[in-house]
């Protein structure tokens, strides 16, 4: 079975065994004499992602049925006006049923009065018992699975509606979830590649330091919990990438997370830094807020827009200014994954910064060795250069990246594509690096 199909069952099941529990509380809410009984098991004890959920939170009757409130109007428009259109035939409002009508949505979605109603009905004490599930300890809150939503001041704090984690909704119906997509909900894109460590040429030094954070994703959970260092050492990460464009910052965090298996996210600070008071810490507090437990690589690509060294207060803006630098601090040190920053420039990192990172890695423009070993794993088998190109000379000769190389190398491939060649002359190959040294502004 298809973890949608046994999902689906599941759901199906729990939004029968809901439909119960609401119908038996209408009954108790139309004539208090009524008694009823509701059985205890609500959903299938199999192998679906449903299952698997539950069995690893234990949800006890509240808090379970706080789930199945949150989850119907996303599996059932109409769930709830036809439970109250049955037991109401007559129609009216039912004020003490909580729910609000959504700008789009034309059912009732639930609130938090909906579940004191459902769950509590008229006792004063369980209901101001059931507030406890939308705390920041409950696990609902701590987990990032189901909170309410905030409202206007004045207003009853359980009249929010309950809100629905959006991968988790997506978790416990498709049985999976998926990365989230560059937006304005999420100015972040997934980063990986195609290359290996090996097509990675770098500086010994350079190498190793990698190498101890390569170490920190394999073994720090090992450390801090299996060995009891959680008591003094901080969770998270923090790694400066600096050195000149091309030189393979964003491929070394690519490369990170490919071979440790985690996701790693280019933030886009073009989407992120608003010149709006307070906008910028809105924007980054939706990808640490998505990031949260999840075990991402953040990679802040061009960093100094964010975190570049504060200025004297000489006006509003200054300060504000250096207000965002310590909201950045606070999130950056609190952030329990790896969140690399890459700036061209070490010196344009503000202090505070520099004092958190664990490491910070300089990558070099390649010397003539490694720009050598670029230019020898740079043409595809299908090309062949002529006898006159010497690489070695060449690699002496021209100051180039890895960037560099690869824009010269598609270049001429292209070129000889169009061509309906596959021998690289060595003026053809002296084209492409007099016009990569072109963009650039430099003589060759």
């Amino acid at each position: 079975m298809s973890k949608i199909t046994s999902n689906a069952s599941n759901l199906h099941a729990a939004l029968a065994y809901l439909r119960e529990i609401i119908a038996a509380r209408l009954k108790v809410h139309n004539n208090p004499s009524e008694k009823t009984e509701i059985k205890a098991d609500a959903y299938y004890q199999d192998s679906s992602v449903f299952a698997h959920f539950m069995e690893a939170h234990q949800p006890d009757f509240e808090e379970y049925t706080t789930l199945l409130l949150a989850f119907a109007p996303h599996l059932h428009p109409g769930f709830f006006d036809e439970i109250i259109a049955e037991h109401l035939p007559k129609g009216g409002d039912l004020a003490e049923f909580g729910g609000k009508r959504g700008a789009n949505h034309r059912g009732i979605l639930p609130t938090g009065e909906t579940v004191q109603f459902i769950v509590a009905g008229d006792d004063l004490e369980k209901r101001i018992q059931i507030q406890q599930l939308f705390t920041s300890e409950h696990w609902f809150y701590r987990k990032d699975i189901l909170r309410l939503e905030s409202v206007p001041d004045g207003e009853p704090f359980m009249s929010g509606r309950l809100i629905l984690d959006e991968e988790i909704l997506e978790l416990l119906t498709s049985g999976q979830v998926t990365r989230p997509r560059l937006s304005a909900n999420f100015p972040a894109e997934y980063i990986t590649t195609e290359l290996e460590w090996s097509d990675l040429v770098l500086p010994e030094q350079t190498w190793h330091q990698i190498k101890e954070i390569e170490n920190w994703l394999y073994f720090n959970s090992k450390l801090l919990y299996d060995w009891g260092m959680h008591r003094k050492i901080k969770p998270g990460y923090r790694a400066l990438f600096h050195g000149a464009p091309g030189t393979g910052k964003t491929l070394t965090a690519s490369l990170l997370g490919k071979y440790t298996k985690r996701d790693a996210f280019r933030i886009d600070l073009s989407k992120v830094v608003s010149k709006y008071i307070g906008e910028t810490e809105k924007n980054l507090d939706k990808i640490f807020h998505k990031a949260e437990n999840k075990n991402w690589i953040l990679f802040f690509d061009e960093a100094d827009a964010l975190f570049s060294k504060r200025t004297s207060v000489r006006d509003a803006h200054d300060r504000y200014a250096n207000q965002e630098v310590s909201y950045l601090l606070q999130r950056i040190e609190s952030y329990p994954g790896l969140i690399i920053l890459a700036s061209n420039f070490k010196s344009n990192i503000d202090e505070a910064f520099m004092r958190r990172f664990q490491s910070i890695v300089y990558f070099p423009i390649p010397k003539a060795p490694e720009r050598l070993q670029l230019w020898q794993k740079a043409f595809p088998a299908q090309v062949s250069l002529a006898s006159d190109i010497d690489l070695q000379k060449i690699a002496q000769q021209y100051e180039l990246t890895g960037s560099n190389i690869i824009n010269i190398t598609q270049f001429c491939c292209l070129d000889l594509l169009s061509k309906e060649r596959t021998e690289l002359s060595l003026k053809e190959l002296m084209n492409g690096i007099r016009r990569e040294y072109a963009k650039e502004e430099k003589a060759l």
